[in-house]
């Protein structure tokens, strides 16, 4: 497909990327895929050492909150700093006194339930934060909502809801296996558009004629209510996973506890460390949380492996995640899904037949590229929303049209997009639209974008 790209030329930001633990790494090499100036910033010059030579960036060792360090990293100039160390006060500090140094925007990574509270638009307001990014929060949103449609392996939402894109993987022996696109539409009375497939290493934003293969991984734009029609129509519909365990006691496993128990969800968590298990159980009074080793499969026997809804493995170690997800799946446990940050693991993971996988530095790394780009274009149909589908090979953008001749008040069908480009959604007035050729864009209209292959920074960018 090539690198990606844009019609435009693109301003080139100065970054600087406080923390270059698992998130930061991350976020440096969007960023600097991206195109930016990025500048790293860590304690340890072993880190620093290899981030630079791996991404060709700049490095100055030292502390983030060190007024020193943040001069030499060109605070003064930078249009954003990112502070994401493993201290929620230094991420804190670290923006406040660059933001005191010049950066015009600033992002901390604050984690501790403590302050994702009440108390955190007072931080932010206080601290004069652009943002603050919580990926164990994110992390758990993002495992809640597959739980809620267990046939999907990743749910990604838009327009507050109004619309969502499913990826769906489909078996050797599926329904849809030798159907071609605009035979599935005619068949199947829902409104709803495939918008991408996944067939090997090659991605597609497929058109009309396009046939589906057993072992494709597509992704399905529809409303919530239409997606849960079409899924029952081609006998894919699972019920929400009502009996839920977690392995590990992780922040991530607190907030999906917390959200799964609010819904009303049976949620044990197995966790071995015992003051852990102290803070989760007074923390989550709905929760039944069990000490012990969760590699242990007799343990989990024992614990209802078998007779859980879902099982989501959230230790520290993306090694043992895959290795317990994989046991559940060989009981027979309706709903799996692995944490797992290492981009090499994940993919070996799909290799052995897991299909979900949730990566908390993607979902990071989505967010702040998707910040960055509406920085840069702070005049034009900013994003609103991205995500990478398709394991990174497309993206999924939202913009909010503005009055150009170019894009609005044309039917669609006349606008000569760029190739494996498609308009894939329209929210207009709260109503959600599955866009045909006659269709137009009206100012003011949320427009849900499909890309494979480019970098979209504007909703005029789709045009040739």
């Amino acid at each position: 497909m090539g690198n990606p790209g844009s019609s435009r030329g693109v301003l080139t930001m100065k970054i600087i990327v406080v923390g270059c633990g698992k998130i930061g790494c991350s976020i440096v090499s969007s960023l600097a895929k991206e195109g930016h100036d990025v500048v790293a910033v860590d304690t340890d010059p072993a880190v620093v050492e290899q981030i630079t030579n791996v991404y060709d960036i700049m490095g100055v060792c030292g502390n983030g909150v060190d007024n020193d360090t943040l001069s030499e990293a060109g605070a003064a100039k930078a249009d954003l700093l990112v502070a994401v160390t493993g201290s929620d006060e230094t991420n804190m500090l670290s923006c406040f006194f660059g933001g005191k140094l010049g950066a015009r925007h600033t992002i901390a990574r604050i984690r501790g339930p403590e302050y994702n509270d009440k108390s955190l638009g007072f931080i932010q307001q206080q601290l004069r934060l652009s943002m603050a990014i919580n990926p164990d929060l994110m992390a758990a949103r993002e495992l809640y909502n597959i739980l809620k449609l267990p046939s999907a392996v990743k749910v990604s939402t838009f327009s507050n809801g109004a619309f969502e894109i499913i990826e769906l993987l489909l078996k050797q022996d599926s329904v849809l296996d030798g159907v071609k696109l605009s035979a599935m539409r005619e068949k199947y009375k829902e409104k709803f558009l495939v918008c991408t497939v996944q067939r090997g290493d090659e991605v597609f934003i497929p058109s009309g004629d396009f046939e589906l293969r057993g072992g494709d991984r597509i992704g399905l734009t529809a409303t919530p209510s239409e997606i849960q029609k079409l899924l029952r129509d081609l006998g894919w519909h699972q019920k929400q996973a009502r009996n839920v365990i977690l392995l590990g006691g992780s922040r991530t496993a607190y907030y999906l506890a917390q959200m799964l128990s609010i819904g009303g969800n049976a949620v044990k968590i197995i966790e071995k460390d015992p003051a852990v298990c102290a803070e989760l159980s007074e923390a989550l009074p709905k929760a039944v949380v069990v000490e012990g080793d969760g590699a242990q499969q007799e343990l989990l026997l024992e614990e209802g492996l078998r007779t859980a809804d879902a099982f989501v493995t959230l230790t520290g170690m993306d090694e043992e995640n895959i290795l317990m997800a994989i046991f559940a799946t060989t009981q027979n446990v309706k709903k799996v899904i692995a944490k797992a940050n290492r981009e090499e693991l994940a993919a070996m993971a799909g290799k052995l037949g897991l299909d979900t996988i949730v990566s908390p530095r993607r979902t990071i790394a989505d967010v702040l590229v998707q910040y960055v780009r509406a920085l840069q274009n702070s005049l034009g149909s900013s994003v609103e929303t991205l995500y990478q589908l398709m394991d990174g090979k497309a993206e999924a953008l939202e913009f909010i049209a503005r009055a150009d001749e170019r894009i609005t008040n044309i039917p669609l069908r006349e606008l000569r997009l760029k190739p494996n480009i498609l308009v894939g959604g329209i929210v207009r007035d709260r109503k959600s639209i599955i866009p045909t050729g006659a269709d137009e864009i009206f100012p003011g209209d949320s427009v849900i974008v499909l890309a494979a292959g480019h970098r979209l920074g504007d909703l005029a960018d789709i045009l040739r």
